[in-house]
């Protein structure tokens, strides 16, 4: 391939995927970890949580999780320091990888929460049925 072509095939794939991202914000990654848990909770698991929220409220990405047998995992509607409700439940894909959902969706609510901050991701187990780790959601 001759350096022009490869210059404007590599333009072409940069202009892709910014028109792909375009309208998404989210999290570049966030580390879970049980001092975030309310209340505190005193494990060696950890967790990175990687969640996109497009501006029509649509729900991207995952959470990888170490240290732990997960039960369960959820985005949860509240503020730091606050427990809340459950808004989106994630799925199990592998030991120690959660999933959000395709088609995964905020209300325009839960959207306005989630852009100032309101929203939590956190990953149950047996011995910490509320949550062993969690890391609020940054828009």
């Amino acid at each position: 391939m001759n350096p022009i072509t490869r210059k404007a095939l590599s333009a072409a794939l940069l202009s892709i995927s910014l028109v792909a991202c375009a309208g998404m914000s989210g999290t570049g990654g966030v580390k879970l970890s049980g001092e975030q848990e309310v209340p505190p909770v005193t494990t060696a698991a950890a967790g990175e949580a990687r969640i996109s929220v497009a501006q029509d409220g649509s729900v991207s990405g995952a959470v990888t999780t170490s240290g732990l047998d997960g039960t369960m995992a959820h985005i949860h509607w509240a503020a730091a320091g606050k427990n809340g409700p459950v808004v989106v439940p994630l799925t199990q894909t592998a030991p120690g990888q959660w999933s959000v959902p395709a088609g995964a969706r905020l209300t325009p609510e839960q959207l306005k929460a989630y852009q100032a901050g309101e929203m939590y991701v956190n990953v149950h187990s047996a011995s910490n049925k509320p949550g062993e780790i969690r890391a609020q959601l940054k828009p």
